[in-house]
């Protein structure tokens, strides 16, 4: 927050990166507004907690590759199972509403 503060607002523009601090900000209100947006659309098709259940599933599982791939952490069986157990999960929480 403090990089925020010390932002150059006048020339800002002439000079890009001094809004560098802002880009994950303004990233992190964009993913909101979407997250807000689609999981609203998904609740209109379909039950509540099923929309719910499947939108942190899809959560666990992004953050689960996103782990592997660009934060490099070792991806076991372990991580496999457990994530396809919440796959199925919700796939059976789908079927049944």
């Amino acid at each position: 927050m403090q990089k925020i503060k010390e932002v150059d607002w006048v020339n800002s523009l002439s000079e890009p990166t001094t809004l560098t601090p802002i880009i994950p900000l303004l990233a992190y209100i964009a993913f909101g507004l979407g997250n807000v947006i689609f999981l609203s659309m998904a609740m209109r098709q379909i039950p509540t907690a099923t929309a719910y259940a499947a939108w942190m599933a899809l959560a666990v599982v992004g953050l689960m590759l996103v782990d592997s791939i660009v934060l490099k952490q070792p991806f076991t069986l372990q991580h496999l199972f457990f994530t396809s157990l919440i796959i199925i999960g919700v796939m059976g929480l789908r079927r049944l509403s």
